[in-house]
């Protein structure tokens, strides 16, 4: 299916040194941003405190958002999970500790927590009940982490698997930097902003990088194909040709997954919005990096017509030569 055919190939080869120098730019920015600044782990990664509540009728989350903020936590965090009447409030030790009235946080940080929250809770309506206060101790934070990494270790090695049995070594190697490439600007946004970075962010990223492995599919397998038919083209006109031929399908594809995202960002709430702007991050450099990183990243290693199409066997007298 295509909105509109271009008929003449875009030469986007012959700006590839440009683009490959933006996408270098931008990685390094990324990367310096968290070296220097860091990322801002949820309690999930650094420890805290989560108390869940009930109420006789639903409850109201920014009149408890509101007095969390007065008691001193900067960014509470507070969602309705199950049904209007459950509220969930996520507290790090760092705020439960440096809230005003509370000078032990350090020694009981469950029992500091239900002090902070008993009258604060109760501007949520009437009727409150504290149903459960759970401690994430930095340990466990720190096993989560390793995890995250791990999982992002092994989706990676299987890509790159994936891709050389599929097409060709040059191509993995290509399509894993691109993906990584988006993969650390997510992370540099994050970084910069002093967004909270969260699990869902983490489960958001790893989302992005197999999606951004289906955009570099197609470009890849369209690129073999041209390599099929096109015989007399040279490597910068069978690429440009692969790339002008999917633009219709790119557009509809992202497009559509670009709309579903924004809708969880803009109507999501504070549950979602992280994650959705994680995803919106990702799919837009995830366009990028897959046609204008990945592309002539292939380019500059060499890729020609015999690494993806094996010459035709000829017969002479009788034989196979």
């Amino acid at each position: 299916m295509e909105f509109f055919r271009i008929k003449k190939d875009i030469p986007f080869m012959r700006h590839a040194l440009v683009f490959n120098v933006i996408s270098g730019l931008t990685f390094l920015a990324a990367v310096v941003f968290l070296v220097v600044r860091g990322l801002n782990f949820s309690i999930e990664f650094t420890g805290g405190v989560v108390v869940e509540a009930g109420y006789e009728q639903a409850a109201n989350v920014d009149g408890i958002r509101g007095a969390l903020i007065k008691a001193g936590i900067a960014e509470p965090h507070v969602q309705n999970f199950g049904t209007a009447r459950d509220v969930m409030l996520r507290l790090s030790l760092k705020d439960v500790a440096a809230a005003p009235g509370i000078n032990d946080g350090a020694a009981n940080p469950k029992l500091d927590a239900a002090k902070l929250t008993a009258s604060i809770l109760a501007e949520g309506g009437p009727g409150v009940k504290i149903n459960r206060v759970e401690f994430v101790g930095p340990q466990v934070g720190q096993e989560l982490a390793t995890d995250g990494a791990m999982a992002l270790l092994v989706v990676i090695i299987g890509i790159v698997i994936y891709l050389a049995f599929r097409f060709e070594w040059k191509f993995a190697v290509a399509a894993i930097i691109a993906n990584l490439h988006d993969v650390v600007i997510i992370l540099g946004f994050f970084a910069f902003f002093q967004w909270e970075f969260s699990l869902a962010v983490l489960a958001a990223t790893l989302a992005v990088l197999g999606y951004s492995v289906n955009e570099s599919v197609v470009i890849a397998d369209r690129i073999r194909e041209n390599f099929r038919k096109m015989r007399k083209a040279t490597v910068d006109h069978v690429i440009d040709n692969a790339i002008t031929s999917t633009i219709s399908r790119t557009m509809i594809t992202h497009g559509l997954t670009e709309t579903m995202v924004l809708s969880m960002l803009l109507f999501g709430g504070p549950t979602l919005h992280y994650f959705a702007l994680a995803l919106t991050i990702g799919i837009l450099f995830g366009i990028y990096s897959s046609v204008l990183v990945m592309a002539p990243l292939t380019r500059w290693m060499g890729i020609k017509r015999e690494d993806l199409v094996k010459p035709a066997k000829k017969e002479t007298a009788g034989e196979v030569v």
